[in-house]
């Protein structure tokens, strides 16, 4: 019988690192699970709460303090995985520099977002490509996993209000450049049963893996709630972008969805940029860049394909895992009626209605 393996896991509460601890406590016969938490963290309560979830010990360390200690704690460590929040992807440095001291099997950085190549594409993707040309300098073992868009904030919300519940942010419903492209998509709940798969595998060892379960286009995505919902969500007018930021909620009676074009999306992006740049302490700032990186990559672009994804390398978990039964976007949408869906990103529910109205 083959032996544990010892898995160190940082920003395990979040939404990330909570799929991912759900699956590996779901194997305790593969897996010992550590958490590696902030100071500024520590006394949250879904911290306190990590023990009680199948974590065997928690380590309080700054990740930006002496490295001594995070070598302390890596020591030992088969799997480290990072789940660390999307401002802080540099913090990570110190991480890969500490686990090749340690001698760390497998070092999983947080990459977990759409595909998409460096170089000035998506902000966010490129402040992970540093994380990763650091891993390369260390000469360290790496899996690198991308895993398209969440199912969870896929969805639009219907006229009738019935899956207001479970969105990110209501009204949800903005076409982008035509609804044609087709984008990767998995349920936030396969994505740590994907990892607890790709982490055992050698195959995976120093590759990039794209992990999905399905591919739809925004139009695919709106057709699938319609047939499953029952209810039309038909096009009334044209809304520019700069209008149904904050004119979504009044014009709900007449507007079903917003259309954005690819012109607006460009420019929008580099507003954005912008901002970000001028303002590089501001949350709203960043994360108005990063959806809007998103958006440019994912519609304008069309990265997010299992095409693209395969010629810039990754394997494919569909290949490696034929036995594995993805929950397909038409599952997930029946479970969102039944009111079975966990609204993502709840403690940032308040910030995101603010980024969305614009205020």
């Amino acid at each position: 019988m083959a032996s544990k393996q010892r898995i160190l896991i940082l920003g395990a509460t979040g939404q990330t690192g909570k799929s991912i601890l759900h699956a590996l406590v779901a194997e305790p016969e593969s897996f010992e699970i550590e958490a590696l938490v902030r100071p500024s963290s520590a006394d949250k309560p879904e911290v306190k709460n990590l023990a009680s979830q199948g974590i065997s010990k928690i380590h309080v360390v700054d990740i930006s303090g002496p490295i001594d200690e995070l070598v302390r704690v890596m020591t030992g460590i088969d799997v480290f995985i990072s789940g660390i929040d999307a401002t802080s992807q540099l913090a990570q440095l110190q991480l890969v520099r500490a686990a090749k001291q340690a001698g760390v099997k497998r070092f999983v950085p947080c990459a977990f977002i759409t595909i998409a190549p460096p170089g000035g594409v998506m902000a966010l993707r490129d402040s992970k490509e540093e994380v990763y040309q650091e891993i390369w300098r260390q000469f360290l073992p790496y899996t690198i996993i991308d895993v398209g868009f969440w199912h969870q904030i896929s969805f639009p919300t219907l006229p009738s209000g019935r899956v207001d519940y479970a969105s990110m942010i209501t009204p949800n419903i903005n076409i982008h450049a035509g609804g044609t492209a087709p984008n990767m998509l998995v349920d936030l709940r396969d994505l740590g049963r994907l990892v607890a798969r790709i982490i055992k595998d050698p195959r995976t060892l120093n590759h990039f893996v794209a992990a999905y379960g399905d591919v739809l286009s925004q139009n695919e995505i709106f057709s699938v709630m319609e047939e499953a919902s029952g209810e039309k969500i038909v096009e009334r007018k044209h809304v520019s972008r700069l209008k149904s930021l904050g004119a979504a909620d009044k014009l709900l009676d007449t507007v079903r969805f917003v259309q954005i074009s690819a012109d607006e999306i460009v420019s929008e992006r580099f507003e954005a940029a912008a901002k970000a740049k001028a303002e590089a302490d501001n949350w709203f700032a960043q994360a108005r860049q990063f959806l809007a990186d998103y958006n440019y990559s994912k519609y304008v672009r069309g990265d997010n394909t299992p095409t693209y994804a395969k010629y810039l390398g990754y394997l494919d978990t569909r290949e490696l895992y034929p036995d594995f039964t993805p929950i397909s976007f038409k599952e997930f949408a029946k479970g969102l009626l039944e009111g079975g869906i966990e609204r993502p990103y709840e403690r940032y529910r308040e910030r995101l209605e603010k980024l969305r109205s614009g205020k």
